[in-house]
C-alpha cells in the first residue's frame, strides 16, 4: 500500500519553537528607532508589543519552549498532515516524489493561527484588552480574531481596500470571531486620511493598513499591536510547521532535496524552510531551498537591500531588509497576504548569506497551477499558496526533463475557499498579469529613508 499521508500523534507535536538566529554565521543588522536612527532596545517596543514577545524578537536561544496553553489550543488542529501528492506527479509525469504540508486543516484555514494564538497568549498575559492589526487577504486578520476570541481580547483589523471588496467571506468570518474591520486606507485614522487626501481611490497596501493599525495602538494604553509576518517572533512560531515535516519525512523515510515556499512577509516560507536550512547551516544535512513571490510585488528578486520602514507612514522602526520602498502600492493581485513592499529581515539577511534562492511567477501561471494540484490532490489552494504550488511544480518539471528523482517538499499554506471568485474571475479570462518597469521600481526605491 502507498502512504499518502504521514500523521504525527498529538503527542509528538512541538514543544518548542525554532530560533535560527542560534545557528547564523553572522548576525543580523541592528534595528533601528525610527527618530534617532539608532539601534533600539526593548523599551523601545513596549508601547507596541507584551515583554514576552520582545524578549522572543531579541533572543538567540535555539529553542524557546511553547506554554502549556498555547500547545493545547494547536491541538485542535496541530499536528497538520504532510502528503506525497502521488496524484500530482503522476499528472506531470515526473520522477521526483512531491511533498506538500497541509496548513489549510486549521480553524482560519491557514498557518496563520500557529502565531495568532501565541501572540494573543503573551497579550492576555500582561493585561492587554484589545489587539489592532491589518490584513491583506484576511487569512492573518481572521487567525487573529479567532484567537482573540479564545483568550477574550478585543480585535480591530485594517483591511486592504482591495482585498475588503474582494473577498467579503474573508471579512465575514473575521466579523464572526467577534472583531470589528475596517477597509484601509480609512477616515478613522491620520495615515488614512493623509492617503485618501492625496489619493482618494486608493485601493490601499498592506504598508497602509500598518500605519492605521499602529497609529491606533500607539495611542490606547490597553491595545498592543500585532503583525502577521516579518518580524523575528512571528517567524519563530511558524517553525512548528517545518519541525512536524521533518518528523514526518522521517516516518516516511525521505528528506528533501528541494524545499519550495512562497513570500510576501516571509512567515510561512520560514515556517518551512528555516527548520531545515538550520540543519544546513549546523553542517548535518543539505538542501535546495526556494523562495517564490509575486511578480507583481517582487521585494526578493527586484527590491534593494536597505533600511526601511514597515510600513507607509514611517512609524515603525527601521529593519534592513529586501524592499520596494515604503511607498509602493502593488497592483491588486488577488494574492493579497503577499502585496507588502518588504520582505521579513531574518529572510532578507538569509538571503544575502545565500542559504536560498528567490524567484517570482505572474498571476495567471498560480492559478493554472492551482487548478492543475486541484484537480490531482482535490485541494484548492489560497491564491498565495498557488505561488508555492507552481515553484514545486516548476521544480518537478525540471526533474522530468534531466531524469532525476528528486525529492521536493512545499507548504500549501491555505485553502481557497473564500477565494472562489478569484477562480471563477481566471476561468472566466478576466485576471491577468503585472510587470513593473525598472523605471517604476526605481521610483518607488528612491523614497528609501537615509
Amino acid at each position: 500500500m502507498e502512504t499518502v499521508k504521514y500523521l504525527l500523534n498529538e503527542d509528538r507535536m512541538p514543544t518548542s519553537w525554532y530560533n535560527i538566529a542560534a545557528d547564523l554565521p553572522a548576525p543580523p543588522p541592528a534595528v533601528l528607532h525610527p527618530g534617532t536612527k539608532q539601534p533600539i532596545g526593548p523599551d523601545d517596543l513596549a508601547p507596541l508589543f507584551p515583554m514576552g514577545l520582545i524578549m522572543q524578537e531579541v533572543s538567540s536561544e535555539r529553542e524557546i519552549e511553547i506554554p502549556d496553553e498555547v500547545q493545547s489550543i494547536y491541538r485542535q488542529w496541530r499536528p497538520s498532515p504532510l502528503y506525497r501528492a502521488r496524484r500530482l506527479e503522476q499528472a506531470l509525469d515526473t520522477p521526483a516524489k512531491i511533498y506538500y504540508k497541509y496548513e489549510g486543516v486549521s480553524p482560519a484555514g491557514s498557518h496563520k493561527p500557529n502565531t495568532a494564538v501565541a501572540q494573543a497568549y503573551y497579550n492576555k498575559q500582561e493585561g492587554v484588552k484589545r489587539l489592532v492589526t491589518e490584513t491583506g487577504a484576511g487569512q492573518w486578520g481572521s487567525s487573529l480574531a479567532f484567537a482573540g476570541a479564545l483568550f477574550g481580547l478585543e480585535v480591530l483589523v485594517y483591511m486592504v481596500k482591495v482585498s475588503y471588496n474582494q473577498k467579503p467571506y474573508r471579512r465575514a468570518l473575521m466579523e464572526a470571531y467577534g472583531a470589528r474591520v475596517v477597509a484601509s486606507p480609512s477616515t478613522e485614522t491620520n495615515a488614512g486620511r493623509a492617503i485618501l487626501a492625496e489619493h482618494p481611490d486608493s485601493t490601499g497596501s498592506l504598508g497602509i493598513a500598518i500605519s492605521e493599525a499602529v497609529e491606533i495602538a500607539a495611542q490606547d494604553p490597553d491595545a498592543r499591536y500585532a503583525l502577521g509576518s516579518v518580524l523575528n517572533h512571528v517567524l519563530l512560531h511558524q517553525t512548528v510547521i517545518g519541525l512536524e515535516s521533518l518528523a514526518q519525512l522521517e516516518m516516511a523515510g525521505d528528506y528533501p532535496d528541494i524545499i519550495v515556499g512562497c513570500t510576501g512577509g516571509g512567515s510561512n516560507f520560514a515556517g518551512i524552510a528555516f527548520p531545515f536550512i538550520g540543519a544546513k547551516l549546523r553542517g548535518e544535512r543539505d538542501v535546495r531551498v526556494v523562495a517564490v513571490e509575486p511578480a507583481a510585488c517582487p521585494s526578493l528578486t527586484r527590491g534593494q537591500y536597505a533600511y526601511d520602514f514597515g510600513d507607509t507612514a514611517g512609524m515603525t522602526p527601521l529593519v534592513k531588509m529586501h524592499t520596494l520602498g515604503h511607498g509602493f502600492v502593488p497592483s491588486g493581485i488577488h494574492a493579497g497576504g503577499l502585496r507588502y513592499h518588504g520582505m521579513a529581515p531574518m529572510v532578507s539577511h538569509l538571503l544575502q548569506l545565500g542559504q536560498f534562492e528567490a524567484t517570482n511567477v505572474q498571476q495567471l501561471e498560480t492559478f493554472t497551477a492551482g487548478l492543475t494540484f486541484a484537480r490531482a490532490e482535490g485541494i484548492l489552494p489560497a491564491p498565495e499558496a498557488n505561488h508555492a504550488v507552481a515553484g514545486a511544480i516548476n521544480e518537478a518539471l525540471r526533474c522530468k526533463e534531466a531524469g532525476e528523482a528528486k525529492t521536493i517538499l512545499f507548504n500549501l499554506c491555505g485553502h481557497g475557499h473564500f477565494d472562489l471568485q478569484a477562480y471563477t474571475d481566471f476561468q472566466a479570462g478576466k485576471l491577468k498579469d503585472f510587470e513593473y518597469s525598472a523605471e517604476e521600481v526605481a521610483m518607488a526605491l528612491a523614497g528609501l529613508p537615509s
